[in-house]
C-alpha cells in the first residue's frame, strides 16, 4: 500500500470537484492570517511552546507553523504528496534538543484546527454547486494531513532518539574503557575521549564502584541489569558528582569524580567514598556493591577498579555496601588470597569440619570466642554460656584433632585462617 495513501486520497476526491488548484490562490492571500491564528493557538494550549519558551524555540515554532502552512497551499496549488522532509528535520532538532514528543504532537493536533477553518474559509471561493461536498472533502483532508504528519514526526523523532542513544552509549563505554585501562594510557584515541569528558582536569578525585545482583545469574538479563545502572545513577544525587556507568566484566561498573579541596580556605568535607558510599546505601537489599578508596588522579583509576572488586568480594546480604577502605586487613588477605589458600589446606582440615559439624559448630564458635575474649578462657566461656572446663574441654578436643594448641597465639591464628578460607 503506498505511503500515505488516505491523504492522496483526499487530495484527489479535491481535484474532481475542482478546489485543487481552485481555491490556491485564496489560501495564499490568506496565509499571514492563518499564520498568526496558528501561532496563537499553538502559544495558548502548548505551554513549553509559549512566549516563555527559549528564543530558539520560539522561533523554531514560528519557521515550522510557516512550512506547514505553505506545504498545504502548495498541496492545493497541484503538487505531489512528497516525503514531509520537512518534518523529518524538525523531529530530528526537536530530539536533539530533548523536547518531548506529547507537546509536538499536541501542537499538530491544534494547528489542525486552524488548517481547517484556513480550508474551509478559501472554499468559499468556490462555486455553490461545489461548495458544500468541498467543506467535507477539505476537513477529511484536515484530518488525513495532521495524522500523515503525526505519524512521520513520531517515528523519525524515536529513530533519532535512539541513534543517539547508541551513539551515547558507545562513547560512555569507550570513555569507561579508556578511564579502566589497566595500563594507564593517557595517549592518543583515549587522551582526547578523556580530556573531552573532562576527566583529565587538575584537581579532581575518583572512586569506582562495582555492582551485582545477590543472584549472579540475574546479571544475564538485560533489563535486570538496566535496573541496576538506573538505580546507581538516580541515587548519587549531588550535581557536583560526575558519574559514568557501564556494565562491564558482567557487573555494574561507574566511575564517580568530583573536585577535591582546592586549598586550607575551602571547607573540608567528607571523601568522595564516603559520600557515594551514603547515596548508595538507599539501594534495595537485591543489589551488592563495592566501593573503591577516594584517588586523586585518573591514572589510579584501574587501581581503584580493583579496590572496588575486592570490596564486591567481601559484600553479602548482611552487608550490602562494602567499602575498600574500611576492611580489616584479614579480610582483604581472605579475599584476596583465599583461592590460592584453599588449594594447599593442611590435611587436619577435612577431620575438624567433620568434627564441628557433629558438634553443631561447637568448635569453631569456641576458637573465635576464645580469640575475641583475647584469649582468656574465662571470659570466653562467659559470653558462651559455659563452663570453663566445657570450654577447655573442646579445646583439648580441637588440639588432638589438628595437632595444633589452639591456646597458643600463633597456632590460634593457624586454626582460625584455616577455618575462614575453608568456610567451615
Amino acid at each position: 500500500m503506498p505511503e500515505h495513501a488516505a491523504l492522496r486520497q483526499s487530495l484527489a476526491r479535491l481535484r474532481r470537484l475542482g478546489a485543487i488548484p481552485g481555491i490556491a490562490p485564496a489560501l495564499k492571500r490568506a496565509m499571514p492570517r492563518a499564520g498568526r491564528a496558528l501561532r496563537k493557538a499553538v502559544i495558548a494550549e502548548v505551554p513549553t511552546l509559549a512566549a516563555g519558551a527559549e528564543p530558539g524555540v520560539r522561533a523554531e515554532r514560528d519557521r515550522h507553523a510557516g512550512e506547514h502552512l505553505k506545504e498545504v497551499q502548495r498541496l492545493f496549488a497541484g503538487g505531489e504528496v512528497a516525503g514531509f522532509e520537512f518534518v523529518r528535520a524538525h523531529a530530528r532538532l526537536r530530539s536533539e534538543q530533548r523536547f518531548p514528543l506529547e507537546a509536538m504532537l499536541h501542537a499538530y493536533r491544534c494547528g489542525h484546527q486552524v488548517l481547517s477553518r484556513w480550508m474551509r474559509a478559501a472554499v468559499a471561493t468556490l462555486g455553490a454547486e461545489r461548495r458544500e461536498q468541498a467543506v467535507s472533502a477539505v476537513s477529511d483532508l484536515g484530518i488525513e494531513y495532521t495524522n500523515a504528519i503525526s505519524a512521520v514526526l513520531t517515528a523519525e523523532y524515536v529513530a533519532h532518539t535512539r541513534q543517539m542513544a547508541q551513539a551515547e552509549g558507545d562513547r560512555r563505554a569507550d570513555t569507561l574503557n579508556a578511564l579502566l585501562n589497566p595500563e594507564g594510557g593517557v595517549d592518543g584515541h583515549d587522551a582526547q575521549l578523556l580530556k573531552r569528558a573532562g576527566y583529565l582536569e587538575p584537581n579532581q578525585a575518583f572512586c569506582v564502584v562495582v555492582a551485582q545482583s545477590t543472584d549472579p545469574l540475574e546479571m544475564n538479563s538485560v533489563p535486570r541489569v538496566q535496573r541496576i545502572v538506573e538505580a546507581m545513577s538516580s541515587a548519587v544525587t549531588s550535581e557536583k558528582i560526575k558519574a559514568l556507568i557501564g556494565v562491564r566484566n558482567n557487573v555494574v561498573t561507574a566511575v564517580y569524580a568530583d573536585w577535591q579541596r582546592q586549598s586550607g580556605w575551602t571547607a573540608p568535607r567528607a571523601s568522595l567514598a564516603d559520600r557515594v558510599e551514603r547515596m548508595l546505601l538507599i539501594l534495595g537489599p537485591a543489589v551488592l556493591i563495592g566501593v573503591s578508596r577516594e584517588h586523586g588522579s585518573v591514572a589510579l583509576v584501574p587501581k581503584a577498579m580493583q579496590e572496588a572488586i575486592a570490596a564486591l568480594g567481601c559484600a553479602h546480604v548482611g552487608e550490602r555496601v562494602v567499602k575498600f577502605g574500611a576492611l580489616p586487613m584479614r579480610r582483604l588477605l581472605l579475599v584476596r588470597g583465599g583461592d590460592y589458600v584453599r588449594a594447599a589446606l593442611p590435611p587436619w582440615v577435612a577431620d575438624f569440619a567433620t568434627a564441628d559439624a557433629k558438634a553443631r559448630g561447637a568448635l569453631v564458635e569456641t576458637l573465635r570466642a576464645y580469640a575475641d575474649a583475647d584469649m582468656n578462657l574465662i571470659r570466653a566461656a562467659r559470653v558462651l554460656h559455659v563452663h570453663p572446663n566445657t570450654l577447655y574441654a573442646r579445646m583439648q578436643r580441637i588440639n588432638q584433632l589438628t595437632g595444633l594448641n589452639s591456646q597458643r597465639y600463633h597456632d590460634l591464628n593457624e586454626l582460625l585462617l584455616a577455618v575462614d578460607c575453608q568456610g567451615v
